[in-house]
């Protein structure tokens, strides 16, 4: 499967296990890297310490390369950003953000850095802003999305239209067969997030795994849109959310609902009542919790049987 992203990150296969918060610690990160596949350390739920200690953690577990994600709406943006290249990380992915900000930055401590966005707008804006690849998140996906609602499968071919970096497809992609389609609209590689949450190594409590492996199409919803749109299970703070909408809230009204630590208390405490259950829409395909390598293996196998069913058709 050698191509443009398996060369950029020296991995085996196109495939970016997502640097997802609460979700994607050390554990999952080096399982994935382990497979063949780059994982990445989900530094947005993690304070700079614990990001130290789990970048310490990863290397001690694989030789392979691994790399971290950074949304870079937070306050100790630099912090998190010294300590990465402090502890010899090579590879950054960067969200949530304008990418001139760090690209530069990062680029000249020798580390490659790609960039989250879901439209060709932003598309062009990381690109011109130096980076050496670009994740296009289609509205299928979990957790923080796109305003635009645009899905995967119209997104990657007008990105690819405009793209000339490597490009890396995100957004309801779980199988080797939704891999090729991606590949065949012209992705790179593709980048997969929710499959990876319903894993041995994932980080997330026991009972938000088997909320996801008990998902249904349908059960998940994009909203907070005037926050940051995201898009969750909908469970007794869902419904909290659209009954205050009925009121026409202000964004104060919204932010106090939302309150703080509430992925926290959903993802990793496992509240499912009154915590925010992030996951993308893919998660009425997932079926079952089973170790990384397992998942990986799966994909691949469905990616070579799917291309050479093309030819029947």
């Amino acid at each position: 499967m050698a191509n443009r992203i398996t060369s950029l990150f020296n991995i085996k296969y196109p495939i970016i296990q997502a640097g997802m918060i609460w979700n994607s610690g050390w554990k999952l990160a080096s399982a994935a890297s382990n497979s063949g596949i780059l994982g990445l350390i989900g530094a947005g739920s993690m304070y700079p310490n614990v990001l130290r200690e789990h970048i310490q953690k990863c290397k001690s577990a694989t030789d392979k390369p691994f790399g971290v994600n950074v949304p870079m709406l937070y306050p100790n943006i630099e912090e998190i950003m010294n300590i990465i290249a402090e502890e010899d990380v090579k590879i950054v992915f960067t969200s949530a953000g304008n990418p001139k900000t760090w690209t530069k930055w990062l680029q000249d401590q020798g580390i490659t850095v790609v960039h989250v966005v879901s439209s060709v707008k932003f598309a062009l804006k990381a690109q011109a802003a130096g980076v050496d690849a670009v994740v296009a998140e289609g509205f299928e996906a979990g957790g923080h999305n796109g305003r635009d609602e645009t899905t995967t499968l119209t997104l990657i071919p007008m990105v690819k239209e405009q793209l000339t970096v490597p490009l890396i497809a995100a957004g309801g992609i779980a199988t080797g067969k939704a891999m090729l389609a991606c590949m065949v609209l012209g992705a790179d590689g593709v980048q997969v997030g929710s499959r990876f949450v319903a894993s041995d190594e994932s980080s997330a409590h026991q009972d938000f795994k088997q909320v996801v492996v008990d998902a249904k199409e349908g059960d998940t919803q994009l909203t907070l849109k005037e926050l940051a749109p995201v898009r969750l299970i909908k469970n007794k703070f869902y419904n909290e959310i659209q009954e205050l909408y009925k009121a026409g809230p202000t964004i104060e009204e919204l932010k106090a609902l939302l309150g703080r630590a509430r992925a926290k208390r959903g993802m990793f405490e496992g509240d499912l009542e009154d915590g925010e259950l992030e996951i993308g829409q893919i998660a009425g395909l997932i079926h079952t919790v089973k170790p990384v390598a397992d998942i990986v293996e799966d994909m691949v196998r469905e990616f070579e049987e799917a291309k050479k069913a093309i030819a029947s058709l």
